[in-house]
């Protein structure tokens, strides 16, 4: 079954937050130390993520990418990952993680069923990574990273944010580390969501400056011809090493994100910079049947425009989405809630 939002957009691609704690304080995503946490009894219990994994495959979803928070920081995951993994109509299961509880827990989420990994990797100095995220956790991360490929994972990613001044002079390193790993690096546009209340666009390293930095090091890069919904522009370097860029906030992909998020809580939303969602906890435990919580996923998608990245860009005055006093207000409006 598919079923297509009003830029015949399907609806095929579901992130799905565990949790929306988190084990880093990065700038550009929690730079605050305290926040207000989700009520624990309201977040998704496994079963309630698994009832509700089913009812979007029915409706064309086949990929799902458990996010946070840190995944990581969910207790017993890989108890989710087995009640998802053999699901038949799903395709694909991956994980986002900042890599520091990796290390302990890779070869328990691949015999779980895990079939992707990627790993938050915005530097490799360890004083950078501490500036970043107040945390002395580095090493962990890289390990995290090598446990991966013993674990016997493939297709594993590595996800940098740019960010000028910060860790724009490490492209060509990260590129060099990742042939290493084994692992792809994709390179993300720093984007003006959630935490980032310290953003701004002259902090931003667009896809056309990452591709002149990597040429000027490594020759002519190709781009890699490919139909593909992922988030990703994808190259390769002449000695075939293949690297992403995500530019969503200076060339945004809306034509074609098939993505929605569930929060911990049940929330769903349908556009990364919408500052709505719709509550399927509510009815999934008021006793809805699968057919009444079709229905309502279905109308929500069937009438959804949003463009919020296109929309963005399109602003004379472009400021940080929402401000601190408000995301203290509202926990959804965080990046760390709803698996940014």
């Amino acid at each position: 079954m598919r079923i297509d939002d009003t830029y015949s957009r399907p609806l095929g691609n579901l992130r799905v937050s565990v949790t929306d704690r988190c084990n880093l304080r990065c700038q550009y995503c929690m730079p605050e130390e305290e926040y207000v946490w989700l009520p624990r009894e309201e977040i998704l219990h496994f079963e309630e993520i698994g009832a509700l994994a089913d009812v979007f495959m029915a409706l064309g979803v086949d990929k799902i990418r458990l996010t946070g928070g840190e995944p990581l920081l969910r207790r017993d995951l890989p108890r989710l990952i087995r009640l998802l993994a053999t699901k038949p109509r799903l395709r694909d299961l991956a994980i986002t993680t900042n890599g520091v509880l990796l290390a302990e827990h890779a070869q328990a989420l691949k015999e779980a069923g895990l079939r992707r990994v990627t790993v938050s990797l915005d530097t490799l100095r360890a004083d950078r990574f501490a500036a970043l995220t107040r945390r002395q956790t580095h090493a962990q991360v890289l390990e995290g990273i090598a446990a991966v490929t013993r674990a016997g994972f493939t297709e594993t990613k590595l996800d940098t944010v740019v960010i000028r001044g910060v860790n724009d002079d490490e492209l060509v390193d990260l590129i060099e580390f990742g042939k290493h790993a084994p692992a792809e690096v994709r390179f993300i546009e720093y984007m003006d969501v959630g935490g980032a209340t310290r953003w701004s666009m002259e902090q931003v390293v667009s896809r056309t400056e990452v591709l002149e930095i990597l040429e000027s090091r490594y020759g002519r890069i190709e781009p890699v011809l490919e139909e593909t919904t992922a988030p990703a522009d994808r190259y390769r370097l002449p000695d075939g090493t293949v690297f992403g860029i995500i530019a969503s906030t200076t060339a945004p992909f809306c034509a074609t994100c098939d993505r929605s998020r569930l929060t911990a809580d049940g929330v769903w939303y349908l556009c990364l910079y919408a500052l709505r969602g719709t509550d399927l906890r509510e009815p999934l435990r008021r006793g809805a049947t699968r057919e009444e919580l079709a229905g309502l996923i279905t109308g929500r998608w069937r009438q959804r425009a949003d463009r919020g990245a296109e929309e963005r860009l399109a602003l004379r005055e472009r400021a940080p989405l929402v401000q601190i006093a408000r995301l203290k207000e509202d926990p959804h409006l965080e990046m760390h809630t709803r698996g940014g």
